[in-house]
């Protein structure tokens, strides 16, 4: 099941939920996952990388990490778009942007990913890090990833998951659910509990074959999926 009644992904609340913890969001997610959030963006870039220059979309793009990353794996002349529909993430996002040096074309765009603004079959990758469990319509959100992405090209989805051994799965639901939402909402404090919601969104979200069913459904060939580091998070990629 996707969702509960008790778990409120509407876009005001979620929306609302990110505006008021973008000014930490990066701290928390590096200080929260030990890190360790780096290497699975850079493991996708890896997994998932840029094919000559074809411009590439970052859906959900928060502070803009993963978008980021395949801007500088890419061709120099690489046009990638971060888009997300939390102005105050993206404010974060082009701060990084303003820091660095780049020769090629980055640009963040505010929109949801339930409704994109790009035409059809218009990016070689269509990606999503940790954000596709947020939109309130999950296959929404895929079927507008597999519009705009061009035929041959991947949809690459980033997201949480369950470990798969134990005793690390048990210590690891200890902290995920008990620890992390204590120290995230002392650290980060905001009125929509951010960090009670991050592990029941996670814990209500589809994972393994559940979810690359439903990237099958909404039209994507070829689907597999990694886990990463024990399974705390999987890598799901599909042809168009």
């Amino acid at each position: 099941m996707e969702s509960s009644p008790t778990l409120d992904k509407s876009n005001d609340r979620v929306r609302e939920m990110f505006a008021q913890i973008s000014p930490r969001y990066d701290l928390m997610n590096h200080l929260l996952s030990l890190n360790v959030d780096r290497y699975w963006r850079r493991r996708t870039v890896q997994l998932v990388p840029p094919r000559g220059q074809d411009p590439i979309l970052d859906v959900c793009t928060g502070t803009g990490d993963l978008a980021l990353a395949y801007f500088k794996a890419g061709h120099e002349a690489i046009q990638v778009t971060g888009c997300d529909f939390c102005a105050e993430m993206l404010h974060f996002a082009r701060k990084k942007q303003a820091g660095q040096k780049f020769n090629g074309d980055l640009t963040f765009v505010e929109a949801d990913a339930q409704a994109l603004p790009f035409a059809d079959d218009s990016f070689q990758i269509v990606s999503v890090a940790f954000g596709l469990r947020n939109v309130a319509d999950t296959d929404q959100g895929l079927r507008e990833m597999v519009r705009v992405c061009r035929p041959g090209g991947r949809v690459a989805v980033l997201e949480f998951s369950e470990p798969f051994l134990q005793p690390f799965k048990a210590l690891y639901q200890l902290y995920f659910r008990q620890i992390l939402p204590r120290i995230g909402q002392l650290l980060a404090r905001n009125e929509k509990s951010a960090y009670n919601y991050l592990p029941q969104s996670v814990a209500e979200f589809p994972s393994g074959t559940a979810l690359t069913s439903r990237l099958e459904q909404a039209g994507l060939s070829e689907v597999w999926f990694t886990p990463l580091t024990l399974g705390i998070a999987t890598l799901y990629v599909g042809t168009k």
